[in-house]
């Protein structure tokens, strides 16, 4: 068996694809040091035959996967399984949010033999050294890696601190582009005709004890500068004509200089942009501030509103300064700057006993129809709570005490009644009773016929009209039960919801 490399990430969705910034700074630790190859289940009609076809050529020892909970782990585990089986002497490393929270069953299915645990850049080509005996180096001492020991223990070593972003190897689109057009990732959207994905910083500096990135980056943050950024978007300008991006970082709004920066260096390019934050960071923009950025082609933010009940915010330990008010006064200043907020709300939380947990998710709803009737077009995005595994937090106590628990094996996670949970649509979570889930996801139909997604381009003119009718005097008057009609409608135009799917693209 020879010593080359699989960087394989699994299929995540049916739709247009986005760029798979992951596997490639993967590549990017390894470049001209390893002989590596790329697989995006993605673009791939069988995946399988092109690494098995890897494999039999007998010079492939390393099958390194990416995997993030939901559908991926539709192709990680059976593939990564069959691996071991086929060749016994392969060596399975798998990184991601998945990899990381569910440490546990990974090591113990007996087919997962290393996780990076964070960051790669450092851990993924240090490890590759001492399995190669280039190193001498001990595994513990190797930082941000999950293995088992001669003893059958598992051990997690030290976490690495955040390395400067800009001083990271550059990643090596030519390359990926040999195996895959970089061009077939472009797609329309309803910000661009040519979108482009792309990640400008790791990890959040906040610590909410609902969010499965904190675990891995320990509330630290670390962003590439703006002209570094910029150079890159340059780049896929002049050589792609990319009209649109996505900002796919964790947290892209954190440093206020970093964002103004980029701004004032992209407002002549005619390119329009989305990214992720927080209310309570973006709220200490100024109006000055926030004009500029839409100048520069900020059109849409997504923001964690996750409630307006300031006593689940604190439930939630979503740290920081934000409110129930501060929502509401900030959906009215991005409705005068001409940015779209996107606000995603968690709906569900373990409370004390039934009758709060279903007052809490009323009190939510009737808080999406009053941030509503202050700005028309702020995108709702609704969640159905599902725990992550962030142990020590009093919520995570909470939900053990409401005798919730996650499966103990990696086929588990595979099995029908686990598929949809890590999309957050069908949590099994012993709190959360049928008819609530039909309150929330009964005033989700009524919600999105009313207002249909602005990020679904394809519903507009007579669309949107008959939507709207249909759904006004279920929206207007509370009327949520059963509302067969615009399910209907929604099913006949492939209506697009960018909490399971992002945004529609061609």
């Amino acid at each position: 068996m020879g010593n080359k490399i699989i960087i394989f990430n699994p299929r995540s969705a049916n739709a247009k694809h986005r760029l798979p910034n992951t596997i490639i700074q993967v590549g990017a630790a390894i470049h001209g040091k390893y002989d590596y190859v790329f697989v995006d289940g993605n673009m791939e009609t069988d995946p399988w035959e092109k690494i098995s076809g890897y494999f039999a050529t007998g010079e492939f020892k390393y099958f390194c996967l990416t995997v993030m909970p939901g559908p991926q782990l539709k192709q990680a585990i059976p593939y990564a399984k069959k691996i071991k089986e086929l060749y016994p002497g392969s060596i399975n490393i798998w990184g991601g949010y998945f990899a990381s929270n569910q440490y546990k069953p990974c090591m113990n299915s007996g087919y997962v033999d290393y996780i990076i645990n964070g960051p790669g850049d450092n851990t993924f080509p240090q490890l590759l050294d001492v399995l190669e005996g280039k190193s001498d180096e001990k595994l513990m001492l190797i930082r941000n890696l999950i293995f088992m020991n001669d003893e059958g223990k598992i051990v997690q070593t030290v976490k690495e601190a955040l390395l400067d972003q800009d001083s990271l190897p550059p990643y090596p689109y030519e390359y990926f582009n040999t195996f895959y057009p970089l061009e077939n990732y472009l797609a329309k959207t309803f910000m661009g005709r040519r979108t482009f994905a792309y990640h400008s910083s790791m990890g959040c500096p906040f610590s909410c004890s609902f969010c499965a990135v904190v675990p891995i980056y320990n509330a630290k943050w670390k962003a590439k500068a703006a002209p570094t950024v910029y150079k890159d978007i340059e780049y896929f300008k002049r050589n792609y004509n990319i009209d649109a991006v996505e900002f796919h970082d964790n947290n892209f709004f954190t440093s206020k200089k970093r964002v103004m920066e980029f701004s004032k260096l992209v407002i002549d390019d005619n390119i329009e942009w989305w990214g992720e934050g927080r209310i309570d960071t973006i709220n200490k923009y100024s109006d000055e501030e926030l004009r500029l950025m839409r100048k520069a082609g900020c059109r849409m933010m997504f923001l964690g509103a996750e409630t307006g009940n300031d006593e689940v915010l604190k439930q939630m330990n979503k740290g920081g300064t934000q409110s129930g008010q501060m929502i509401k006064d900030f959906v009215r200043r991005m409705k005068d700057v001409d940015i779209i907020p996107e606000l995603s709300f968690v709906l569900g939380l373990p409370g004390p006993d039934e009758k709060k947990v279903y007052e809490q998710i009323l009190w939510d709803i009737n808080f999406i129809r009053e941030i509503k009737s202050i700005n028309a077009d702020a995108e709702i995005i609704i969640y159905l709570y599902s725990p992550v595994p962030t142990e020590g937090s009093e919520l995570y106590q909470q939900i053990v005490d409401a005798g919730f628990s996650f499966p103990e094996t990696l086929e588990e996670w595979i099995e029908p009644s686990w598929e949809k949970f890590d999309l957050r649509r069908n949590p099994l979570t012993p709190w959360l009773k049928p008819y609530m889930i039909d309150t929330i996801q009964n005033f989700e139909t009524v919600l999105n016929g009313y207002y249909p997604t602005a990020s679904d381009f394809r519903i507009k003119g007579y669309k949107k009209w008959l939507l709207k009718l249909v759904s006004g005097y279920r929206f207007k008057y509370g009327w949520y039960k059963f509302p067969y009609e615009i399910k209907v409608l929604h099913k006949i135009w492939k209506y697009r919801q960018p909490e399971i799917e992002g945004f529609y693209s061609e």
